[in-house]
């Protein structure tokens, strides 16, 4: 048996009777006003299996906080997923959320992979997709062909992930949005000084701000949503506290600034350890040790964090758990 046929029989059975409890319309530019768009780990038992029964739990944590919108992408790890567990993880997803929760999986970042990964999703009916990004062996042409491509083939538009400098420019990111490819985009290329952001001046000189998501968690939100107009904000913490995390949120849109400055503050220990030691792991780590869900182990081609790592993480994590206001 083939490859291919591989993946036409997971499709079938996966996903041929499944009536489906998530939101399956678009994702609207208003849902960014209400949702943190949060980005959790994926947990797994173990035996590295990806286990429904702790991504349950997570994903419960953040809608008994006021979240619903998921995005699986790099904190859960999904540049090393295997594809003949793609369809386990995108059945798992679909099953587990909430009826009013918009889940957005992730593909890629290869271009092999992310168009196996299509084949599987386009039967499902999850509103989008992010790709994810990497300069790796890639023109901006190419990826501006590949995600064409993709978009093709799941017959919806697709989340554009700008990470860094020399993915794709302003002009090529206006031009996919234009032709109607783009759900909305998720802006991450971190700065010294978020303010300071010459792309981000341009980009949204060519793309509706609403169209744009902060992808960089509670510390550069509030800069982004004002100064450049950016609507709403994704972030990892927010899978710590995340009724707090709302909190934020709701205070941005209202204008509430002092408070939303408060809020941030808050979420800054875990942030930092998350700069100093790694975004992913430090978030997997800090699930499990404020007792919100047990992550497992991180799957290859990461590791665990050392022990007096995983006491600064511990410390951290339940102190932002633990706090409101």
């Amino acid at each position: 048996m083939g490859r291919c046929d591989v993946l036409r029989i997971s499709q079938r059975s996966l996903f041929a009777s499944k009536v489906p409890v998530m939101q399956t319309t678009p994702i609207t530019p208003e849902q960014f006003q209400r949702s943190v768009l949060a980005v959790p780990p994926l947990a797994r038992d173990g035996a590295e299996k990806i286990c429904a029964a702790q991504n349950e739990r997570i994903i419960r944590h953040l809608e008994n906080g006021g979240v619903s919108m998921l995005l699986y992408g790099g904190n859960a790890n999904l540049y090393h997923v295997r594809l003949t567990e793609y369809a386990s993880l995108l059945e798992i997803l679909e099953r587990v959320s909430g009826a009013q929760t918009a889940v957005v999986p992730s593909v890629g970042p290869s271009y092999g992979l992310m168009m196996d990964q299509a084949d599987l999703l386009k039967s499902t009916r999850f509103p989008t997709v992010m790709v994810l990004p990497t300069k790796a062996v890639m023109t901006e042409p190419g990826l501006m062909t590949g995600f064409r491509k993709f978009v093709e083939v799941i017959g919806r538009p697709a989340v554009l992930y700008i990470k860094e400098e020399g993915y794709i420019s302003p002009e090529g990111a206006a031009e996919l949005v234009r032709d109607g490819l783009v759900s909305f985009i998720k802006y991450a290329i971190v700065r010294k000084d978020p303010a300071d952001d010459p792309y981000l001046e341009r980009l949204v000189t060519m793309v509706d701000p609403k169209l744009i998501c902060s992808g960089i968690g509670e510390q550069p939100a509030l800069i982004h949503m004002t100064k450049f107009r950016l609507n709403g904000y994704t972030s990892g913490c927010v899978c710590v506290n995340p009724a707090l995390s709302q909190q934020m949120l709701a205070a941005i849109v209202a204008k509430d600034y002092e408070k939303a400055e408060t809020i941030r503050r808050i979420f800054l220990p875990l942030e930092d350890l998350r700069n100093e030691i790694n975004p992913i792991r430090v978030l997997h780590e800090a699930v499990a040790l404020a007792g919100i869900a047990e992550t497992g182990r991180h799957l290859p081609l990461l590791s665990g964090v050392t022990e007096s790592a995983a006491d600064r993480i511990r410390t951290a994590a339940k102190e932002l758990l633990n706090r409101s206001l």
